[in-house]
């Protein structure tokens, strides 16, 4: 039987992340992280978590600072970026993970965000696969169909307004996503209006991506519209051992997928795939 157990994990800073431990019992040998989309919190991966406990991995989702559990009183003036969530919060889980686990093999699993800012961290080394789900770049013009005018308009206008007006982005106002801490929402914004998204910030330790030794399983899904195959073959370029593969959702059984279907009940038939893909991964 799985166990859910919630944890206060401290980020690189020292700031406390709120975060779930999945797990079958006793002592995970193999552990994986599960690094969240912008503005989705870690409980939409719960059914992914479970399922991966039940294959025998201990899994971790996380709420990266500002956001779900790790979300402030207050967003007003509360300080944050895009580059925090990766550089000490993301950083920190796998800190966690390794000394307090100890696991013979650690993976992560980056959906977007998570997996576009994987290759930043510095314990990287640490990693033995990685799985990306529509982790493209963000770049606005390369997006499909109408996504391409709605994430334009995004990035140059309604996140900067929200986030100078507000303080904070009240995304949850407007649609299902989380609010967003004012600047992340920036940072993420000038990503977007950037033709080389992340890689071209070069306040980021982008020579990391290089050093990211660890074997990457990529997906993009047909029918997402903000991560077609151009735009994820675009940010994976900047890991070194990618194998890519794309769903087609109705060859699959189903109806569609879009951005975030992958991690949604429904989708379950194609999570043994990532399973199969961990227990076959090369020891390093």
């Amino acid at each position: 039987m799985v166990s859910a157990k919630e944890l206060d994990i401290p980020a690189r800073d020292g700031l406390r992340l709120r975060a779930t431990l999945f797990a079958a019992g006793g002592t995970p040998e193999r552990v994986v992280i599960v690094g969240g989309a912008t503005a989705v919190p870690r409980r939409f991966y719960r059914h992914f978590a479970t399922a991966l406990a039940e294959a025998g991995f201990a899994a971790i989702t996380f709420d990266y600072r500002g956001t779900g559990g790790s979300r402030p009183a207050s967003l007003r003036g509360f300080e944050a970026t895009a580059t925090d969530w990766a550089l000490s919060d993301m950083t920190g889980i796998v800190d966690w993970a390794v000394s307090e686990l100890n696991p013979a093999r650690l993976f992560m699993v980056g959906h977007s965000f998570g997996g576009q800012t994987a290759g930043l961290l510095d314990n990287g080394h640490r990693i033995d696969g990685l799985v990306t789900v529509s982790a493209q770049s963000g770049y606005w013009r390369i997006q499909g169909g109408e996504q391409k005018l709605v994430v334009g308009l995004h990035v140059h206008l309604t996140l900067p307004l929200l986030a100078h007006l507000f303080g904070y982005v009240p995304w949850s106002r407007i649609g299902s996503a989380e609010d967003l801490p004012k600047g992340v929402a920036l940072q993420w914004a000038r990503w977007c209006r950037d033709p080389r998204y992340l890689l071209g910030d070069e306040s980021l330790p982008l020579a990391r991506y290089a050093e990211f030794r660890a074997p990457v399983l990529a997906y993009s899904i047909d029918d997402d519209k903000w991560g077609r195959p151009q735009a994820v073959n675009a940010m994976m370029a900047a890991y070194p051992n990618v194998e890519r593969r794309h769903i087609e959702p109705r060859e699959r059984g189903l109806a569609s997928l879009g951005h975030v279907g992958y991690f949604r009940p429904e989708a379950a038939g194609l999570w043994p795939e990532v399973i199969d893909w961990f227990n076959r991964a090369p020891q390093r």
